[in-house]
């Protein structure tokens, strides 16, 4: 039986009958607050929960959930709907576990950073449908993005460019991923290496919002163009679909341009009633570029909007927002402000009537503002401190609230004249505790699948057993499929996750090995297959290494080098059998690779102390594993 479509294919009656007589008897999925255990606290909600998440052994999960790993610098994998960790991604961060770091090109690819602070996983899309091709993941503590390739889990690109602080706008991709986003959180003089002291941060300090291009076969990644925009704080994105394709929109607080010393941004920054949404029309942006409309600076294209009109607007929303999101048709942008009890939808087409008809409330550097009462459809009172919304098939919007600890579900438009918005909030579920983001199942493409809904939530306390002062955030799975919520399951994660994407698994193809022959994985221009053609070579101080490994030898298994030598070793895996990986650990001298079925890696090190140095296969491999050695003898 194929493995991308044998999903949960377990004896539910069996396990049901099981947990029926262990739990007792009762109605309907069970809700936090309302008791948990036992016939009378409603035994079958627990088993129905238990069935809705159980994946049999040997079975598979139906969703990939990709969560960001915050200032880990990494990705996790889990399977939905069991929630079990299956594997991390190393991006930012140098990850032993995978070698990751430790050989030249990861090391090359990193930069000299050893930690990366990675935020919003955004996967490539075609026609605003996942398409299991990249997935794309900023850094917010040093301007940079990485692109993972989904056919075997691996980062081949990190992208660091001028001008961005604290790259948090990122990463929202168009809909058929030709640009993604970057975006300042933390405004900085401009351009980038300028000094200017915070007391003249209004006027000195200046953000930057940026398009990369994605080459849509290779998926490499240059910079397009970057937009100076006022020093506010700009924070989470989206991309237009349908009819609002070609924009951009970003949240963006701190309007008051204030930072002084010692007076509490959390005070400064929240003085006006309103903050902003910034809309760029992205091919406008492009167009700039290609036309030379632009100043260049720290070697990027910046385009002035003083200079260049009809680029990006303002869009006037609630004080503090966070997320901005946008309906699966296209036409609804929705806006949430922390310190407001409503979300705001906002209408497509009423912003494009606005800008036709320069209905502006003010311009601020060059950008319009858009009158608010022109271009806003509704305020929903979803509750207190709405982050972020994601979406299911049937017109239906989920926000969290950091506030109440909870995640509301709230209809879209259209709604009727004159109504009373209150009855358009259709449920809440609380969530243990305090949520940031949530996800939903295909949530941000143009065809969510309705089902699933995993709170991403900031605290856990309590809620699994004590590992001390520094424990895990918690991930819960919650059931959207009927008119009420349910919650199913807790799940725990490592620090720090902010974002997510929920991608069916039928969408992804991963590889099994690198093939020898694959026209799509060429051979590794220092790869050996066969042991005649191992070898090592001294060119001046310089010795290089070219070795395979194989179940259960090093060739060569002893190199002879003299202190003081620079030494590159090529290490090919020849296995093409699946997951049979080798390491090569090289004792003392911080050599560390894992090398897959077919795949080369490349370590080069200088060997600075004299001695005798056991070299290991550090991945189980066969029953000689043990036996797997070598010796590196430094003179």
């Amino acid at each position: 039986m194929s493995t991308k479509t044998n999903y949960r294919l377990v004896t539910l009656p069996m396990v049901a009958l099981f947990l029926g007589g262990v739990i007792g008897c009762g109605d309907g999925p069970p809700r936090r607050g309302e008791g948990r255990g036992g016939a009378a606290a409603g035994g079958s909600e627990l088993t129905n929960a238990a069935l809705a998440t159980y994946v049999a052994p040997g079975d598979l999960d139906e969703y990939y959930l990709f969560y960001s790993g915050g200032h880990s610098g990494q990705i996790f994998v889990s399977g939905v709907p069991s929630m079990r960790h299956i594997a991390t991604i190393p991006v930012f961060t140098p990850y032993p576990g995978t070698g990751y770091g430790f050989d030249d090109e990861s090391k090359e690819m990193l930069g000299g950073y050893t930690w990366g602070d990675s935020h919003h996983p955004g996967p490539s899309e075609t026609d605003g449908e996942y398409d299991g091709r990249w997935l794309f993941i900023n850094d917010n503590a040093n301007g940079r993005i990485a692109r993972i390739d989904l056919r075997d889990f691996k980062v081949k690109q990190i992208l660091k460019i001028p001008n961005i602080s604290a790259n948090h706008g990122s990463s929202f991709v168009s809909p058929n991923t030709e640009y993604v986003t970057m975006a300042t959180r933390m405004s900085i003089p401009f351009p980038e290496g300028t000094y200017a002291d915070v007391t003249e941060y209004a006027t000195r300090y200046k953000g930057v919002v940026a398009g990369i291009k994605v080459d849509p076969n290779s998926g490499d990644m240059t910079l397009g163009w970057e937009i100076l925009v006022p020093p506010f704080n700009y924070d989470l994105g989206d991309s237009g679909k349908g009819p609002s394709d070609g924009y951009f929109f970003w949240t963006c607080y701190n309007s008051e341009r204030e930072f002084i010393e010692g007076g509490k941004l959390e005070v400064t920054a929240s003085q006006k009633d309103k903050d902003y949404i910034l809309m760029v029309d992205w091919r406008a942006a492009q167009a700039a570029v290609d036309a030379g409309n632009f100043e260049t600076h720290a070697g990027a294209p910046v385009i002035m909007p003083e200079d260049v009109s009809d680029i990006a607007w303002f869009i006037p929303l609630a004080k503090s927002p966070h997320g901005v999101d946008v309906s699966p048709d296209g036409r609804w942008i929705i806006g949430s402000g922390k310190l407001s009890p409503t979300t705001t939808v906002y209408d497509i087409e009423k912003i494009r009537t606005a800008i036709a008809a320069e209905d502006f409330e003010e311009i601020i550097d060059g950008i319009p503002v858009l009158t608010y009462e022109s271009v806003r459809e509704a305020e929903i009172p979803v509750g207190l401190g709405p982050l972020h919304t994601q979406f299911d098939d049937k017109g239906n919007a989920y926000t969290s609230l950091f506030v109440e600890s909870a995640v509301a579900k709230w209809k879209l438009p259209p709604y009727e004249d004159g109504a009373d918005m209150n009855q358009y909030v259709l449920d809440k579920i609380p969530v243990a505790y305090n949520i940031g983001h949530l996800v939903a199942a295909e949530g941000d493409s143009r065809s969510p699948d309705g089902n699933y809904l995993v709170a991403l939530n900031k605290l856990s306390k309590g809620r699994h057993v004590s590992v001390g002062p520094s424990i895990p955030e918690s991930a819960q799975l919650i059931d959207i499929q009927g008119e009420r919520m349910s919650l199913l399951y807790d799940a725990f994660t490592e620090p720090e996750p902010h974002y997510a994407v929920m991608v069916h698994a039928d969408k992804l193809n991963p590889i099994e090995v690198y093939e020898r022959d694959d026209p799509q994985w060429p051979s590794h221009p220092e790869a050996v297959w066969e042991v005649e053609d191992t070898r090592i070579e001294r060119n001046g101080r310089m010795v290089e290494v070219w070795m395979l490994s194989v179940r259960s030898f090093f060739a060569p298994d002893v190199i002879r080098v003299n202190q003081g030598d620079t030494v590159r070793i090529h290490v090919t895996n020849i296995e093409q059998t699946r997951d049979e990986l080798h390491g090569m650990a090289v004792d003392e001298y911080n050599v560390n690779l894992v090398i897959d079925p077919g795949e080369t890696k490349t370590v080069t090190f200088v060997a600075d102390k004299a001695g005798v140095y056991p070299f290991y296969c550090t991945n189980f491999c066969s029953a000689l594993h043990q036996e797997m050695q070598g010796y590196l003898l430094v003179r």
